[in-house]
This record gives structure tokens, C-alpha cells and sequence, in this order.
């Protein structure tokens, strides 16, 4: 089985390789890889942030693992040609239509969450995001208005189709899960919202042992901090989504123990820890590896059916966390290799 490497940006590259020593430390598992850039450090080697190689590499891969993409060398360059394209063309190329984002508190870290321990040490929950919609591909531009001013716009808009595809893949989920699904919208102020609602509640008629509720997405975000422990999968749209997966890292403690994977129909999917490249820090070895090394975790459940090493990598972590392993947005001072080598010294 083939798995692309794309280390990308920043901190990917070393994120990337503490997590590849891990599943080398596996044994044989009948992986290959194959590297190339992405993002920053493809338009710099290539004139592109997702050049034809790399594209092709990702189709002809059984799975994706992606590192970071964001460098503020670029920030300049027209849109179409900054990192960032480069995972939304992934995304719209593979037609990785569902993103899968867990947030778990490990019970050794709740002294790291910005909730109290009893709230946070209660979070179990599942955020599946839309992504291939929503006001990142929809109709955006500058224009001016009649008065002379500038004026932004952003689209957003979902067919029901869309809607129906992530829904059913919500349901599933929350069938595997522990049969709760909550869907965030805004319908009290969006058509877009309105039509969301409308479709999920459709689709529940093929999951009754599914229970459904709704909820308001600033509604959603207050719930996140106040009583976490309520939700078991959440469903929303690309943009609330995004920021929701956000908030609730920080609920867990940190923005680098939360790993995603973003699916396609048939389970074929990008792997990537959902913190940026963070340029500041990169290249000093203080990166946290271990949402990278928990994406590639969900690799090896969701697209190569090897769940039995995925459970290995899962409980690697948590005992590595139990024997005090923490790097430095976790309230210690490991480095990114050290952080690395405490979960390789589990295995």
C-alpha cells in the first residue's frame, strides 16, 4: 500500500518524520512511501503550491499524510498561488468531501485544557466537517460598490446533495459511535443554514437508531466550553466547522494533539494534524508531533484497514502521556525527537 508523504511547510517536515519513525517502529506493515513538496515549499521548488507531480502522487496513493502548509515568504503572491491552495485543491481534486476531527481528553492533560478538569476530563466527541463547499468555493472577488468603496464577497451556498452526502457520512459515524448526532447551523439567519436542516432531517429517516438534534453554531460554541460532555458527533459546514474544530482543541488542551481525516466516498483519505505550520517555531524542535502521529493512526483504521496498529499508536500515546511525556504547549519542555522517542519507547 502506498502512502504519499506531504511535509509541506513549517513544522511539517518535523512533525512528519517523527511520525514516519513511528510506523516504521510497527514492523512490516506492507507500506511504501513516496515524498513530495506541497504548499510554501512547492511553489518555491516548483512555481506551484500543488504542482502536477505531487497531484498525481496523491491519486495513485491508497492514502495521504500531510504535514503543514502556510509560509509567510508567500503571503504576497496572488491567491491562487499561496500555500494554503494547495490543500483546498487536494481536497476538490480527491473529492475528500468528509473531514473527521476527534476531540478526546487525554485525563493525564486536564491540568493543560482551559476548562476546569471535571468539564474538560468529560469531552468524547467527533466533528465531521463538510469540505468541499461553503464560502471556500464559492463565488468570492473585490468589487466596488456604487459609491466608490471597496466591497469583499464571499459565497456561500449548499446543494442538497452536498448536504445529504455529509449527513449520511455523520450518521454513520454517530452509528459507531454512541448514537447521538447534533447538527450546528445558523437556519434562524441563512437560507444556506435553513437548507442544511431541511436535508438532515431527511436523511435521519434512514438512521432511527440515530438520535438527532440541532443547534445554533454560537449556541454550539458556547456549548463546547460550558458542557462539552454532551456531544458525541457534531455535523456542520465548512466554515463553522473549521472554527468549532479550532475551539474545541483548545478544550482538549492543545491545538497539537488533535488529528483529522478528511475522506472521500469510498475511504480513501488526507491525513493531517489540524495545527498550521507555525513558522515561528519551525525548524527549532519544539513542535508537539503527536496530532500528526494520531492522524496517521486514523490512516491506518479509516483507509488501510490496519486497525489493529492504529490501536497501537492510540494507546502508545496515551501511555506516553501517562509517563509524563510533554512538549512545550503541553506545559513541558520535550522537543519534537524526544516527544518522538517517548512514544516509540512505549511501543
Amino acid at each position: 500500500m502506498l502512502v504519499a508523504l506531504l511535509p509541506g511547510d513549517g513544522i511539517g517536515p518535523e512533525v512528519i518524520d517523527q511520525t514516519r519513525r513511528v510506523l516504521d517502529a510497527l514492523g512490516p506493515l506492507g507500506l511504501t512511501y513516496e515524498e513530495a513538496f506541497v504548499g510554501g515549499a512547492a511553489y518555491k521548488a516548483k512555481g506551484h503550491p500543488l504542482p502536477s507531480e505531487t497531484l498525481e502522487l496523491a491519486k495513485r496513493a491508497d492514502a495521504i499524510l500531510f504535514g503543514a502548509v502556510g509560509d509567510p515568504d508567500c503571503d504576497s503572491l496572488e491567491r491562487s498561488l499561496r500555500p494554503e491552495q494547495a490543500i483546498l485543491g487536494l481536497r476538490k481534486e480527491l473529492a475528500l468531501f468528509s473531514n473527521l476531527r476527534p476531540a478526546k481528553m487525554f485525563p493525564q492533560l486536564a491540568d493543560a485544557s482551559a476548562l476546569r478538569p471535571e468539564v474538560a476530563g468529560a469531552i468524547d466527541l467527533m466533528i465531521v466537517r463538510e469540505l468541499n463547499g461553503d464560502v471556500y468555493f464559492g463565488e468570492k472577488g473585490m468589487r466596488k460598490t456604487a459609491d466608490g468603496l471597496r466591497e469583499g464577497y464571499d459565497i456561500m451556498s449548499y446543494n442538497e446533495a452536498e448536504v445529504s452526502r455529509i449527513a449520511h457520512s455523520a450518521f454513520r459515524t454517530a452509528q459507531a459511535r454512541r448514537g447521538k448526532l447534533c447538527s450546528v447551523d445558523k437556519a434562524n439567519v441563512l437560507e444556506t443554514s435553513q437548507l442544511w436542516r431541511d436535508v438532515v432531517i431527511e436523511v435521519s429517516k434512514d438512521y432511527p437508531d440515530v438520535a438527532l438534534s440541532h443547534m445554533y453554531v454560537d449556541n454550539a460554541a458556547m456549548q463546547l466550553v460550558r458542557n462539552p460532555g454532551q456531544f458525541d458527533v457534531i455535523v456542520t459546514g465548512n466554515l463553522f466547522g473549521d472554527i468549532l474544530s479550532d475551539q474545541a482543541s483548545m478544550c482538549v488542551g492543545s491545538i497539537g494533539l488533535l488529528a483529522s481525516a478528511s475522506l472521500d466516498a469510498n475511504g480513501k483519505g488526507l491525513y493531517e494534524p489540524i495545527h498550521g505550520s507555525a513558522p515561528d517555531i519551525a525548524g527549532q524542535g519544539k513542535a508537539n508531533p503527536l496530532a500528526t502521529i494520531l492522524s496517521a493512526a486514523m490512516m491506518l483504521r479509516y483507509s488501510l484497514g490496519l486497525p489493529d496498529a492504529a490501536d497501537r499508536i492510540e494507546a502508545a500515546v496515551a501511555k506516553a502521556l501517562a509517563n509524563g511525556a510533554r512538549s512545550g504547549d503541553i506545559g513541558g519542555s520535550m522537543s519534537t525527537r524526544e516527544m518522538g522517542d517517548a512514544v516509540l519507547a512505549v511501543l
